[in-house]
């Protein structure tokens, strides 16, 4: 039987977590500044 207490204080984050939400986050910037660019041709 899981005693979640006990499973919660052994828990570590996983270090590949942070690297790929850092990116992630660079990635979802770059499609925005893409986005930003087409709308500005599309205005024009």
């Amino acid at each position: 039987m899981l005693i979640f207490k006990d499973e919660l204080a052994k828990f570590q984050p996983s270090t590949e977590i942070d690297k790929a939400e850092d990116i992630i986050r660079t990635d979802t910037a770059d499609l925005t500044d893409l986005l930003m660019e087409l709308m500005k041709d599309k205005e024009s």
